[in-house]
């Protein structure tokens, strides 16, 4: 049985993984041609970047409360509710949007966290600036995404997303380079290809809600609700706890760049590849996580509990086990990964010094990955929340701001990491916990 539910979660984070390494090659892209275009302009993209994956990952974190809610209808055979909450979903998404933009524009309380480049700052500001515009399209689509994930719809997302890396790639080493015949836009090439990118992905999502044939039993347009209270009180309800773990999860890293900025630019790029690098491991586990979430709700759905144990089972034994064999082939490999993104030998320096730290909390950051996943497919979210916060903002981020700059040996930028690693031990054991108690309340 393990075996069988081992192939339900690959069958559906197979896919999924390879849509997140595609959207992760835009990433890729950006930091690639601004490691070789000039070291300010990547660290602008590291700065300005990680403020804008921090809001993105934490409202579309919000929106991520689809998932188990449309998962547990489609579990209990609840079919009709289905496009009622898509509907609320999406009001939801425009409305999280607007302090979104407000944040995006107005960067300062953030960027005054570290003493950074004046010519980096102003080059991120104009960069967060461009990403604004494309915001709402890019909520309207995580909602998207989260909606077709609960009923185990990954390969629409797989196509968006190869074609999103693609037209990004195009247009980005065109502006970025002045390929396209007029000035060499730099960072801001990249902003201006990632909100044409958001526009195109929003798109090919209305398309398929409006003409998928798998989606056409939930007639999803039919009966359009305006905004409701109630249920967009219940979105928000499932959804703040589960936004506010995405943003501490990711301002920790975020926060960490700010940080590292007054180490000056040269570390905050090497940082920048590592981080880059993190970011790309990171999708294996989430990959396997959303699939145990949507196997872990649709099981509650149903009150069929040993179903849900042995998915979790599954997803456990493929994330831990995969994602140790991911940590070796990262160490293996860092030295030509390292020069693929820069031709600055000090940054490589910086990057070499620090992928050690990466390859060695792979097994603990998937166990922690599907361990907060399931927990989310029980409907849980608060706990883990205040896990999250301890574990990332108070020894991750604190640990490691006294390690990189108080410590009785500072270690520099490696501190942080070093920190980061003990922060996911920390969170694997305690989620753990928290999950075997919940598979074990559910029963009684």
């Amino acid at each position: 049985m393990l075996a069988h539910h081992s192939r339900l979660i690959l069958a559906h984070a197979t896919p999924m993984l390879l849509a997140q390494l595609s959207s992760m090659g835009m990433m890729i892209i950006d930091t690639a041609l601004l490691g070789h275009y000039g070291t300010d302009d990547l660290a602008a993209v590291a700065v300005g970047g990680g403020i804008y994956i921090s809001v993105v990952f934490a409202l579309a974190g919000i929106l991520q409360a689809i998932a188990p809610t449309v998962a547990h209808l489609h579990g209990a055979g609840r079919e009709r509710e289905i496009a009622g909450v898509l509907q609320q979903a999406l009001w939801l998404a425009l409305l999280l949007a607007i302090p979104g933009v407000l944040i995006l524009r107005h960067p300062e309380p953030l960027l005054a966290l570290s003493r950074i480049d004046p010519l980096v700052e102003s080059k991120a500001r104009a960069y967060l600036a461009l990403l604004a515009l494309g915001l709402p399209a890019i909520l309207l689509y995580r909602t998207f995404h989260a909606f077709c994930n609960a009923l185990g719809q990954p390969r629409p997302l797989l196509l968006i997303s190869l074609g999103n890396t693609l037209l990004h790639g195009l247009l980005a080493s065109l502006l970025v380079t002045g390929a396209w015949g007029g000035e060499a836009l730099g960072v801001l090439g990249c902003g201006l290809s990632n909100v044409a990118v958001s526009g195109f992905s929003l798109l090919c999502a209305l398309a398929y809600l409006r003409f998928g044939k798998a989606l056409r039993p939930y007639r999803l347009f039919t009966g359009w609700q305006r905004p409701r209270r109630k249920p967009l009180g219940q979105l928000l309800r499932l959804g703040l706890p589960m936004g506010f773990s995405h943003f501490v999860e990711i301002s920790s890293f975020t926060l960490m760049a700010l940080f590292v900025a007054q180490l000056g630019a040269t570390v905050v790029a090497g940082h920048r590849i590592v981080a880059n690098l993190a970011a790309i491991c990171y999708m294996l586990p989430l990959a396997l996580g959303i699939a145990t979430l949507a196997q872990v709700g649709q099981a509650a759905g149903a009150r069929d509990w040993q179903r849900a144990e042995r998915s979790i089972g599954a997803g456990l034994l493929l994330a831990g086990g995969l994602s140790a064999l991911l940590g070796l082939f990262l160490w293996r490999i860092a030295g030509p990964v390292t020069a693929a993104y820069t031709d600055d030998p000090a940054v490589q320096a910086v990057a070499l010094g620090l992928i050690g730290y990466v390859a060695l909390y792979q097994l603990f950051d998937a166990v922690q990955t599907i361990a907060a996943h399931a927990l989310r497919g029980y409907r849980i979210t608060f706990v883990p929340m205040f896990v999250h916060v301890v574990c990332f903002w108070g020894v991750g981020l604190l640990g490691g701001w006294w390690l990189a700059f108080h410590a009785r040996q500072p270690m520099g930028v490696a501190g942080f990491w070093l920190a980061s690693g003990v922060s996911l031990v920390l969170a694997s054991v305690l989620l753990g916990a928290l999950l075997w108690r919940a598979m074990q309340a559910v029963k009684q």
